[in-house]
């Protein structure tokens, strides 16, 4: 059994010294298939509703390299955050290694990023879900709010009875998503037409180029198993094989419909609204949208279910570090249900939802947002896990590579870098706050008049003047 939350998870006071919390019993329910289910659903996300035809119509048959390229590049950041789960469990994820390595602010700048920003992503993928269903079904697009709506529901209510319960769904989510992916490539395969790999690179390596920086986005969510890491029963030992399970299968997965995609469609891989559509439209025009349907719906729910429970544990270590109000801290412990911040999570849902439907489900600057505070996390993450693993580790050499790339990911972001400037900006201000108010409480104390008691009386004697 391993001690959870010591060192890695030890806040700080204001003026820096070690407050210490005893540690608590782990009491983690996530074995190795369940926990192997949620990070595959993590990553084997929307990516793969729309990027096998995106990355073809901009890299052709090239696209199966781009592919190839950032399942490699996915392992040294894969493994980084499997090193760190594994030896740190705590709920507080990647904030809780920042604050370790680099201390109270840029824990809470990081605990921020992911909670106010990264957060968006969860009805940004209810949206996106609720189009294909639409588009699919032929239905109205005004539904496309319903339908979200519909989506987003089941994985806060699964959330809500605990992981156990939630992992549990997450398993028949992600066999049923598997399956349904083998499906479609196994009944689009026999219309491969050799030809269609001929140019292999019609647009030269810039458009490889271009293809890999779009795969970056299918093959992030590695970090969303760090906020749940005490939920496994032995991190030390499942973390790691899960996350090497699930990064062999997300690889193998997005692969197979990279080399389907352009076998079977050619140069109209991109042309229609949902690859997927046009995919299995080919070959089994029956039977194939309701296919895809089933194909958008398991997504969508295994990637919000993943990450609905990772914002419920991070809101609640947020209020338990005092980084948000205390009272979120409800539910933190390992195998406890953190229903507050979940509630605190269901309402920032719902406002970036209403904001999202005022703009007519315009997604692009939701996305943006999410990406970019992604990208911010991952740099501070990468500092953090090369500061705290061992110093020639194999988690350290993986962590010292994956810096290198997610400064790569921080010069992408460019100035939608903006955002994540604002969140640091306000994590800055509740730093200001709690030092000036620990100074007023400091001098207050100073003060405060010290009474000194009088001497007690005693009776006079004949040898002593009255």
């Amino acid at each position: 059994m391993i001690p959870t939350r010591l060192t890695a998870a030890t806040p700080t006071d204001v003026a820096g010294s070690p407050t210490e919390r005893p540690a608590t019993a782990h009491r983690g329910s996530l074995g190795l298939v369940r926990g192997t289910a949620l990070y595959i659903a993590a990553v084997l996300g929307t990516g793969i509703l729309v990027l096998p035809g995106l990355t073809a119509s901009v890299a052709g048959p090239g696209s199966i390299l781009a592919v190839a390229a950032v399942f490699l590049l996915s392992i040294p950041l894969a493994g980084t955050f499997a090193a760190l789960a594994a030896r740190y469990p705590d709920p507080g994820g990647v904030a809780s290694y920042v604050r370790r390595a680099l201390g109270n602010t840029p824990a809470r700048i990081t605990g921020y990023w992911f909670y106010f920003g990264v957060c968006v992503g969860a009805p940004v993928v209810g949206v996106l879900g609720a189009e294909y269903i639409v588009a699919v079904l032929g239905v109205d697009r005004s539904a496309v709010g319903i339908v979200g709506l519909a989506i987003l529901v089941p994985p806060f209510i699964a959330n809500l009875f605990g992981l156990r319960v939630s992992g549990t769904v997450q398993l028949g989510l992600t066999v049923l998503l598997l399956a349904v992916v083998i499906g479609v490539v196994a009944v689009s395969f026999p219309a491969a037409d050799p030809a269609n790999f001929s140019p292999f690179l019609p647009h030269g390596l810039g458009g490889v180029g271009t293809a890999i920086s779009l795969f970056l986005w299918a093959f992030a969510g590695w970090e969303a198993g760090t906020h749940i890491a005490g939920e496994f029963k032995n991190p030390r030992r499942v973390i790691p094989w899960a996350t090497g399970i699930a990064v062999v299968v997300v690889g193998i997965a997005y692969l197979l419909l990279q080399i389907v995609t352009v076998a079977v469609l050619g140069a109209d891989a991109g042309e229609g609204p949902v690859p997927l559509i046009t995919l299995v439209s080919a070959v089994a025009p029956g039977v194939g949208p309701i296919a895809v349907a089933i194909v958008a719906g398991v997504v969508v729910l295994g990637v919000i279910n993943v990450y609905i429970g990772a914002f419920g544990k991070l809101g609640a270590s947020l209020g338990r570090d005092g980084d948000l109000p205390r009272w979120l801290a409800k539910g933190v412990e390992d195998g406890a249900v953190p229903r507050r911040a979940l509630a605190v999570t269901a309402v920032l849902t719902a406002i970036y939802y209403v904001v999202m439907a005022a703009v007519g489900f315009n997604l692009t600057a939701f996305i943006l947002v999410h990406t970019s505070c992604t990208a911010a996390i991952y740099a501070f993450g990468m500092v953090a896990a090369v500061r705290i693993l061992d110093r020639w580790s194999i988690g350290w050499w993986m962590a010292v590579v994956a810096s290198v790339l997610t400064a790569g990911m921080l010069v992408l972001a460019g100035p939608n870098l903006l955002i994540p400037a604002a969140l640091a900006g306000a994590a800055l201000v509740v730093t200001l706050g709690k030092r000036a108010s620990a100074r007023r409480r400091a001098r207050d104390t100073v003060s405060e008049p010290v009474e000194v008691p009088a001497p007690a009386s005693r009776p006079t004697t004949e040898l002593e003047p009255s």
